[in-house]
């Protein structure tokens, strides 16, 4: 297990759309910055981009980036691999990537790389080949053929006769049971390890349902760096891969699912299914019984090391799925920052971007600070700064705590040796006075790390306080 990911707060970059530094030199027609996103358009957002706003992300307290894939490929979003050995040349090639590493290592950032191991780009060399040759191709067994000649361009329902990550005959799916397959993906995993990245975030990699890749994946990145992270794209309960011998966690969106689904409420607005997970409102009894049940699905050492993703390019953003509520959506953002897991932030929701998943997800990041929400940007800091300086936050139990006759508010307790921090919470539209019994010792102090507004009001060994609505409260026993 990696030693340093529970003490780690993430920041998510889509590369295209972060920052775009001037330094690639280039008349390639780019989309206007602040221009609506567009499905096939290139801002020009490059990796020499975000060494230019690494301050952005020190000033906010994050130490762990996770980058979207940075290789060739002829689509925004890069998850359309043409060469998984070349950084692509609009993010500034490989020496973009040497300098961000450096750059960003120099300030104690670990940068987490996505890997696309499924499938590739109908423009990947051996793909290419084996549409020029057909059958005669000695790349034919690289990939799942089902009849020639292969159709890349079906008109129709034509069929492509070749197997395609959902159907997409842009994306060609390997076989990864082939040796050379396998070798050519393992060898990409272990070159970038010793460039010095510190981990990868793996796409969909349920797609490739065979634990004896994962397992031999594993061997090879460990064997570069065993300090390496290894999380999993993986939407549904992930405890077949997290059991020591493929990955060291999963994204864990099923911990943002139930946030959303609890807080947001009857404000609750997603555009996109979830996994294909119900995303419809729950009650009080759901949403504690949901919890419990997260809570204890890992071991609590993987627990400690999930990547806890409150939203991402996959997902409509926080704002919106909130319904534009913010005092919600606060709500949501305290509960998941300091449950077991290290949080992962993306781009812009820091400032307050919203946009559904189709349409607004994957906009030019504003760098105009006067159209940033400043009260939002001040709680992301005050929450990573807790969170990374309060070790019981990320080593510490989870425990969620009985909450007496206040319906719409929650507590938990986190807690280890040294100490323990209560965080309460109250979704509803009037005050709530929380008693909880048994917190302390008597001799506990309390000191409010962080509140909208709440009032101790007795300590009796329990504790008594009330929120406003919509509140929360964060409290050190000490």
């Amino acid at each position: 297990m990696p030693s340093w990911v529970q003490n780690a707060v993430f920041y998510q970059v889509f590369p295209d759309r972060f920052h775009r530094s001037g330094r690639i030199k280039s008349s390639l027609p780019f989309e206007p910055w602040d221009a609506p996103q567009t499905p096939l358009g290139f801002k020009g957002g490059d990796l020499y981009g975000v060494v230019e706003k690494l301050d952005h992300l020190s000033d906010l307290g994050v130490n762990a980036l996770y980058l979207n894939p940075i290789f060739t490929s002829c689509a925004n979003h890069r998850y359309h691999t043409y060469d998984y050995f070349q950084v692509d040349p609009l993010l500034g090639g490989d020496p973009a990537l040497r300098e961000l590493l450096d750059t960003a290592h120099a300030r104690g950032i670990r940068v987490v790389l996505d890997g696309v191991f499924n499938h590739c780009s109908r423009g990947f060399f051996q793909f290419n080949h084996l549409l020029e040759n057909g059958e005669a191709s000695p790349y034919r067994d690289w990939f799942h053929v089902k009849g020639w000649p292969l159709n890349p361009y079906p008109r129709g329902g034509e069929p492509t006769n070749y197997d395609c990550w959902w159907g997409l005959p842009a994306l060609p799916k390997f076989n990864t049971s082939h040796p050379e397959v396998r070798k050519l993906l393992f060898d990409c995993a272990a070159h970038w390890l010793r460039f010095g990245i510190d981990g990868w975030r793996l796409d969909v990699p349920f797609e490739i349902d065979d634990d004896g890749f994962w397992r031999e994946f594993r061997h090879v990145c460990k064997s570069v760096n065993p300090d390496c992270y290894l999380v999993g794209e993986i939407w549904q309960d992930a405890r077949r891969w997290l059991k020591g011998d493929m990955f060291d966690a999963t994204m864990n969106y099923l911990l943002p699912m139930l946030t959303m689904r609890y807080f947001a409420g009857d404000k609750l607005k997603v555009t996109h299914g979830y996994g294909g997970h119900e995303m419809s409102p729950i009650d009080d009894a759901a949403f504690k019984d949901g919890i419990q049940k997260l809570a204890s699905l890992y071991k609590p050492e993987t627990a400690l090391r999930l990547m806890n993703t409150l939203s991402s390019h996959d997902t409509d953003r926080m704002l919106t799925a909130y319904g534009g509520d913010e005092k919600l959506m606060r709500l949501g953002l305290v509960f998941c920052f300091f449950f077991p897991g290290a949080p992962s932030v993306y781009y812009g929701e820091e400032v307050g971007l919203f946009g559904e998943l189709e349409a607004g997800t994957r906009q030019g990041m504003p760098w105009d600070e006067g159209r940033w929400d400043s009260g939002l940007l001040g709680l992301y800091r005050r929450l990573i700064r807790l969170r990374r300086t309060k070790p019981v936050l990320a080593n510490g139990r989870f425990r969620l705590l009985e909450v007496f006759d206040a319906p719409g508010a929650v507590a938990y307790e986190r807690q280890d040796a040294k100490g323990r921090i209560l965080v309460a919470l109250n979704r509803a539209a009037e005050p709530r006075t929380v008693r909880l019994q048994q917190l302390c010792d008597r001799e506990c102090r309390l000191n409010e790390l962080l509140y909208s507004s709440a009032h101790v009001l007795s300590f009796d060994p329990g504790l008594t306080l009330t929120l406003e609505p919509y509140g929360y409260t964060v409290i050190e026993c000490l």
